[in-house]
């Protein structure tokens, strides 16, 4: 649980701040001289230690085995977060070089995908850190089906859908599946659920069956069946994830702490836990904040995610965009800049 700003007295405050300021600008713990010497408190370093020491019992400050100085911790950092932190709004430049990806990918005509991997693209570029986008699911609409033998228990799946892009699953047959009967069902699903999503297929194949209309013998109609829940199942577990601009979470400080570099770098390559989290962040207007160890998917890696929903026609949630970064990134900015790419996404999809 968050310990209140105010139960802090105000000498406490301004050093925590300071502390936490030079480490989100260093990313190294911060010392007392070093304080004593820029923060203008007319205070000793002796007095300085002391403090830190109060507040590393609170568990808001740690000190590293490697040195006399203090970091934040992730609990100092929520800390900072939800009760000092003053955001800095996007600079003009900023918020221009966001907006000229999305007019500049968007007016091409190609997917949509394209523009939204461009525009977080630059989010990447302006936070210094790996950005993100949960791109909104693309039901896929039947134009064609087919179903090619394998062996006796399975087949392949040909999917061609209305975009005209292709996707094949194996499936498992039902017991007696002939060739005619795959026959049968491929030119069925062709004929009678073209130009529908799966989830419209599935229900008017429900009813064609309920009223008796649907010309199928058992087994072909358990191939459709199976073949719908597989494709439609299987769309449900991958949101597509889009991650760009993992080479700058490398960077100096980053350098002589390689091996939670490559914890985050495995964090990313696990993208479903990453598409998880960001879903998490679908429900409600605000921008949520994922630091550190607070989730069990950074207790490695001590990373950070930002994250934002962005909303389509109607208002309806449709995507989430954000970065993730290591927890010393710099919140007071990087915030404001997710919150404006995520507007600037919204009137894409509007």
């Amino acid at each position: 649980m968050s310990l209140p700003v105010a139960e802090l007295t105000d000498r406490a405050r301004e050093i925590f701040r300071a502390v936490v300021d030079g480490y989100l600008a260093s990313g190294m713990p911060v010392g007392s001289r070093t304080i004593a010497l820029a923060a203008g408190l007319n205070l000793s370093p002796a007095s300085i230690r002391n403090v830190m020491g109060e507040l590393e019992a609170l568990g808001l400050l740690a000190s590293p085995h490697t040195s006399a100085g203090r970091l934040p911790t992730d609990r100092g950092l929520r800390l900072f977060v939800d009760g000092m932190m003053q955001a800095t709004e996007p600079s003009p430049e900023e918020c221009a070089a966001i907006e000229a990806q999305l007019v500049r990918n968007s007016g091409r005509g190609g997917p949509v995908e394209e523009a939204l991997a461009a525009t977080t693209a630059a989010l990447s570029g302006l936070s210094a850190c790996a950005g993100l986008v949960l791109v909104p699911k693309h039901e896929l609409v039947l134009r064609q089906v087919g179903f090619v033998p394998l062996s006796r228990d399975q087949a392949m799946a040909v999917l061609v859908a209305g975009d005209g892009s292709v996707e094949n699953r194996v499936i498992d047959l039902p017991a007696g599946m002939t060739p005619s009967a795959l026959i049968e069902a491929g030119n069925y699903m062709s004929a009678t659920l073209g130009g529908l999503t799966l989830a419209e297929a599935k229900l008017r194949l429900e009813r064609e069956l309920a009223d008796g209309r649907a010309t199928l013998d058992g087994v072909a109609r358990a191939l459709i069946e199976r073949g719908i829940a597989v494709w439609s199942e299987d769309g449900d577990r991958r949101p597509v994830l889009i991650v760009r601009g993992q080479g700058r979470l490398i960077d100096a400080a980053a350098a002589a702490d390689l091996e939670r570099v490559r914890d985050l770098l495995d964090d990313l390559e696990g993208k479903q836990e990453i598409a998880s989290l960001l879903e998490s962040a679908r429900t409600g207007d605000a921008t949520r904040i994922f630091i550190g160890a607070e989730n069990k998917l950074f207790a490695l890696s001590g990373s950070s995610v930002i994250a934002r929903p962005f909303r389509g026609p109607g208002g309806q949630v449709v995507g989430v965009v954000g970065v993730i970064g290591p927890t010393r990134l710099n919140y007071a900015r990087v915030v404001p800049m997710v919150d404006f790419t995520a507007a600037t996404l919204a009137r894409l999809m509007g």
